[in-house]
């Protein structure tokens, strides 16, 4: 199976896996050092970066050798937080039980702001329980709440934590409120790529660092988009043999496997890198 990796996405998953641990801004230079294993050319650095900077994300400011280089925004520090309770299976969070309900109202005069929330709850993970009212498992609240609190939204929202009572079963509820069929799609197509890749790491004794990084970069830049359209349902209420258990599994093998040596690559002469 062929995948496609869009280098702003690249450099995204770059800076959560290793560019935070940086002791300052990552020259342009390495930038390019560091995408090219995974195969994005200099100019697509470059103006990836552009667009980067441009949405916020990114910051110029000069390495202490006085090279040009760029760091995270506060913002994207707290996107990157906020994503790792999520993508990191080990890391996990909080696992409460129940569910959090965004209910929302926007004026026709402002309905360009009912997109927004539309598509914004729908990337956190959210399910459509009825119009207007979208669901979620109840540890999302605090990563909905600093969505909501950054697009400038809180006044069209209420929040919600609760249960449900009835009258469906849950599980069918649920099956109601999410596409568990295309989530199931994708945590296979997860496994189809990068399961063999695992497999192969277990088949040999060494780990070298370059071909380490590209293996977990590429893994982890399909990985982090799962848990958005996956938001992590209670697994009693899902269908037996639920492929993103696997997946999940699949990505923790990797990531432990791999991570501590992509860190060396990263470190080129410099200081390592690490978590």
């Amino acid at each position: 199976m062929s995948e496609q990796h869009a280098p702003r996405s690249l450099i995204v998953t770059f800076y959560g896996a290793y560019g935070r641990a940086a002791p300052g801004p990552v020259a342009v230079a390495e930038l390019v050092r560091l995408l090219a294993p995974v195969g994005v050319d200099a100019p697509s650095v470059r103006s990836s970066v552009s667009r980067l900077k441009r949405r916020g994300l990114l910051v110029p400011a000069r390495t202490s050798g006085g090279a040009a280089g760029y760091e995270l925004s506060a913002e994207a520090r707290q996107l990157l937080d906020d994503g790792d309770r999520r993508i990191y299976p080990a890391a996990g969070g909080r696992r409460d039980g129940g569910w959090v309900l965004a209910v929302f109202s926007v004026p026709e005069a402002e309905r360009n702001k009912r997109h927004v929330l539309r598509s914004r709850l729908a990337g956190l993970g959210f399910g459509t329980a009825a119009p207007g009212v979208w669901i979620a498992p109840a540890r999302l609240h605090d990563e909905t709440r600093h969505t909501l609190e950054r697009l400038g939204l809180t006044a069209y929202v209420d929040l919600f934590r609760g249960e449900h009572l009835g009258f469906t079963p849950t599980a069918e509820a649920v099956a109601r409120w999410w596409d568990l069929a295309a989530i199931a799609k994708e945590h296979e197509a997860f496994l189809d790529r990068h399961g063999p890749v695992l497999r192969a790491w277990h088949a040999r004794p060494d780990t070298p660092p370059q071909q380490a990084y590209r293996d977990y970069l590429l893994a982890l830049d399909t990985w982090r988009h799962l848990p958005y359209v996956d938001p992590g349902l209670p697994a009693e209420l899902l269908p037996e043999y639920w492929p993103g258990t696997r997946s999940a599994e699949v990505f923790q093998g990797l990531h432990d496997r791999l991570h501590r040596a992509g860190a060396d690559f990263v470190a080129g002469d410099g200081p390592a890198l690490r978590d």
